[in-house]
């Protein structure tokens, strides 16, 4: 089984800084929350061992946390040792790719609020800060799925994902994307 830093591995290699994409821990943690709640709902099994506490600010893995406090809520620099998506095999790679299409877009607290609406988060946290467990997870990431069928395309699953994908697709360029008209003319 793999590790919440194989996951965190994953994430960070997919950040793109030319492009402003940079990720904190606290943004880290959320994305390695929605990996692991979704791989339970889709994979129905944990894509790591390492526990997951609700904490004020959301969900945190706590060993992953510790990790990357040093760098405060400033960007994690991307490792340069591992090349992430081989790690995993292909049903773990697209839940992990899904997870970061649809989650990856938001800023760490935009993300924050999102999961403070999740029941598992909810739970635990009204218990005394407590560990999320793998149960609670699973049970309610199964209620986040539409149309799933693990014989079938993921991109169904994920609430909001085709919508995403197709508003990205049919949406006008944004003014950094336009193309000037004078580099058309020859």
């Amino acid at each position: 089984m793999k590790t919440c830093f194989d996951v965190a591995n994953y994430f960070l290699k997919r950040q793109d800084p030319d492009a402003g994409d940079l990720m904190s821990n606290l943004k880290l943690q959320k994305l390695v929350y929605y990996a692991q709640g979704f791989h339970l709902a889709m994979e129905n099994s944990p894509l790591f061992n390492e526990p997951i506490e609700a904490w004020e600010h959301g969900p945190v893995c706590v060993p992953l946390y510790h990790k990357y406090k040093s760098c405060g809520s400033d960007a994690i620099p991307i490792p340069c040792d591992t090349d992430a998506p081989c790690v995993f095999n292909n049903g773990t790679n697209e839940v992990l790719d899904l997870v970061y299409m649809n989650y990856g877009q938001f800023s760490a607290w935009k993300l924050r609020d999102l999961t403070h609406e999740d029941v598992p988060w909810v739970k635990a946290y009204a218990r005394n800060p407590s560990e999320i467990t793998c149960d609670e997870m699973k049970t309610y990431f199964k209620t986040q799925l539409i149309d799933y069928d693990s014989d079938t395309d993921y991109l169904n699953s994920i609430p909001g994902m085709m919508e995403s994908i197709t508003e990205s697709i049919n949406s006008p360029p944004s003014e950094w994307e336009r193309v000037p008209e004078e580099l058309f003319h020859v």
